[in-house]
């Protein structure tokens, strides 16, 4: 990463509360990450699965659509259709990849102005997922959705660099 410490080393993201700066920093390492391994890369190769590896593009897409869809719940409220819709879509060729960039990019920024927003006293509020409406916490959610995203990450890395080395 261009000779720059990791996110979590460079110091508190401002604005964010203490006890979220790690969900923070995981996304923030994220976006990072997913921005200098995304340039330059084929869009010819884009929805590619290498050995029925999931394609980059499911990944771009699903790194957006993961957070968001746990930003929600964590906010307390449910999904809707047009989320609901977006997942359906995961894995299927619906945007190139600079639409996919710029989308996980702007759902950072997102989730960023919703850490900042949140009271830590809340953390431990309940809070229902899905359509079983199965029992989380807004910080089980908020962490969920930055392990998960570092998760997707690690798998795209290798994805594209199986992609670079069989074309």
């Amino acid at each position: 990463m261009s000779g720059k410490p990791e996110v979590w080393l460079r110091g508190p993201v401002e604005g964010i509360p203490p006890l979220l700066q790690p969900v923070a920093h995981a996304l923030l390492q994220a976006r990072e990450e997913v921005n200098e391994l995304m340039t330059g890369f084929p869009e010819t190769l884009l929805w590619e699965k290498p050995a029925g590896l999931a394609s980059p593009g499911f990944h771009l897409q699903h790194l957006n659509g993961v957070t968001d869809r746990l930003f929600t719940y964590a906010s307390g409220e449910q999904l809707t259709a047009s989320q609901l819709e977006a997942l359906a879509n995961e894995g299927k060729a619906t945007a190139d990849l600079n639409e996919l960039i710029i989308a996980f990019n702007r759902q950072v920024d997102f989730a960023l102005l919703q850490l900042a927003q949140t009271d830590e006293s809340g953390l431990t509020e309940k809070r229902e997922v899905g359509r079983a409406k199965l029992s989380s916490t807004v910080a089980g959610l908020y962490f969920h959705a930055a392990e998960h995203s570092m998760r997707h990450l690690g798998q795209l890395l290798v994805t594209v660099r199986v992609l670079k080395e069989i074309v």
